[in-house]
């Protein structure tokens, strides 16, 4: 029989694996990875994902041994085209500034040198809290450093070109009349949603602004002005390869609505094909994420804010949440007690995973290839299955602090027996993981989030079932929490008891209800000794 040579981890590879390797496949590098959002409103989590896939390819990258920088463009550049609801407190301060530059609006806060800027900042200090920490790259640099020049003069060059490119890569059979590769800003109003360049000639422009984009109004101002001026900016569908041009792109995703047929991803690829005369780089896809089965819309306000997700979860439980799944699959968030507790329990269970697997990972970071591990080592590769991989190595990737060693949900067991944090953290080993989940604990308490079966007292009572009684009897206190869990079973079978009937019996005895956390590990925590003693006590309960 012919040796098996093929190797579990290719078999069973991760997206952020696939996309690394067809990143090194592509030359020895240094690679460069980039990405890029407007912040125009809160963050949420599908501004979490413009910012994290792309630090979790480049952490990938540099777990092979390879050169690769993170580069984020904060594209600022753009118009501001509404008040989001955040800031509708400040409508009449913003509300003169629309389909101005968000880099040249000012943050009616005062904290930050633009609108732009507030938000960025917002997703900047988040971006910190998940370990991210690309480059940051605002776009009016970029523009003001002479960076998109060489573009802009080659677009406008080739003027008829491009337009023929954007209208056919964007399923149109014609642009607008008054479309033009440039979009000047006005020197007299300062908007540029509302000019139009009326004739270009080598590097200079003239343009006129007085177009009617529904929010706002041109102010008729008639002006020229030249590219060193940097008064300008590329339209959308050439600004992004542009910039991927200037950066040397190796890799950058976007989501399905820039990857569908006539999206903004077929243009780039031909304007590198045709005009900048390159391959372009890998471009990948990533779905939704969905509120509650609703696209996440920062101008309807659809969806909860990252700063308020934040106050529910662990930041790397939210990565976790993103990386895990493939990686077209949307993602819905749908903050319920059970969904909430449901996270947290599989990123626990992960990383409790991915430590057993820590020989694997450790050779993986030394590793040319992941493709090459198999080869490269002595000792057998654990045999695991490709759902339980694409956990690991999630949360390996997600992971900014080691595993807290206290499951959350025991600390929702300590909390409800002690009625508060302090008692509980002071029964627990871990004083410290204890202080680092706490205050999600107080947070689910005060929006009502913690699960019925946490909200329990212990009743240290006699047992009033006979056969809660008798089953107590077989408790030891060398039994671990499996083996506890295991004996209701046994118990129950043994006597011909339906099991759900048994488990029922023994909650009600035990804390006044008929379901509460995992049965094993709440008498462990409350103690099987303890447990013995209070339902042994006294006289046995009368038979009917």
């Amino acid at each position: 029989m012919a040796e098996n040579t093929s190797s579990p981890i290719v078999e069973h590879r991760h997206w952020v694996e696939q996309l690394g390797q067809q990143v090194i496949d592509q030359g020895p590098g240094p690679y460069v990875i980039t990405g890029g959002m407007t912040t125009s409103g809160p963050a949420h989590m599908g501004t979490l994902c413009e910012m994290l896939y792309p630090q979790a390819i480049t952490r990938y990258l540099h777990r092979l041994g390879k050169k690769a920088s993170y580069i984020f463009v904060a594209d600022i550049l753009d118009a501001l085209d509404a008040v989001p609801l955040s800031m509708q407190k400040y409508e009449a301060i913003l509300t003169p500034h629309l389909g101005k530059p968000l880099c040249h609006v000012s943050d009616p806060t005062g904290r930050y040198p633009s609108f732009g800027d507030y938000f960025l900042n917002e997703s900047l200090n988040i971006a910190k809290q998940f370990c991210i920490s690309p480059k940051i790259m605002r776009a009016q640099e970029l523009y003001s450093s002479g960076a998109m020049d060489e573009s802009a003069r080659l677009f406008i060059s080739k003027e008829a070109q491009s337009r023929e490119l954007v209208a056919r890569t964007s399923l149109r059979s014609e642009l607008p009349v008054d479309w033009h590769p440039i979009m000047p800003i006005c020197s007299n109003c300062g908007r540029i949603s509302t000019t139009r360049v009326t004739k270009a000639s080598g590097d200079t422009y003239h343009y006129a602004c007085d177009k009617d984009v529904k929010y706002t109004r041109g102010c008729g101002h008639s002006g020229s002005n030249s590219l060193s001026e940097h008064k300008y900016k590329l339209t959308w569908r050439l600004h992004w390869p542009a910039w991927m041009r200037h950066f040397h792109t190796s890799i950058e995703g976007a989501g399905m609505d820039h990857h569908t047929r006539g999206g903004s991803w077929d243009t780039c690829q031909a304007v590198f094909r045709e005009l900048f005369r390159a391959e372009p780089p890998i471009g990948y896809q990533f779905g939704f994420v969905l509120f509650m089965g609703k696209k996440y819309s920062k101008s309807k306000g659809i969806g909860m804010g990252l700063t308020d997700l934040l106050k529910l979860q662990p930041a790397p439980v939210l990565a976790y949440a993103l990386l895990r799944p493939d990686l077209m699959e949307n993602r819905d968030i749908n903050p319920t007690s059970e969904n909430l507790l449901r996270l947290i329990t599989e990123y626990e269970e992960a990383g409790r995973l991915a430590q057993e697997m820590g020989l694997l990972e450790e050779k993986l970071k030394s590793s040319a290839s992941a493709s090459s591990l198999v080869h490269q080592s002595k000792s057998p590769v654990p045999e695991v299955s490709r759902a339980e991989r694409k956990r690991a190595l999630a949360y390996s990737l997600a992971a900014s602090r080691p595993l807290w060693s206290i499951p959350f949900a025991d600390l929702l067991i300590y909390y409800g027996l002690y009625g508060g944090l302090e008692r509980a953290a002071a029964a627990l080993p871990s004083h410290e993981d204890a202080r680092y989940l706490a205050p999600y604990v107080l947070e689910w308490e005060k929006q009502n989030l913690i699960p019925d079966i946490y909200r329990f007292k212990f009743r240290a009572a006699p047992a009033s079932d006979a056969r809660v009684r008798e089953w107590a009897q077989e408790l030891s206190p060398s039994m671990d929490a499996l083996a506890i869990h295991n004996s209701v079973f046994t118990f129950a079978r043994g006597r011909k008891i339906p099991t759900g009937e048994m488990f029922q019996a023994i909650y009600a005895d035990l804390i006044g209800k008929q379901h509460g956390p995992k049965l094993g590990r709440l008498v462990e925590i409350l103690g099987v000794h303890e447990v013995r003693e209070a339902l042994l006590r006294g006289p046995p309960p009368a038979r009917p």
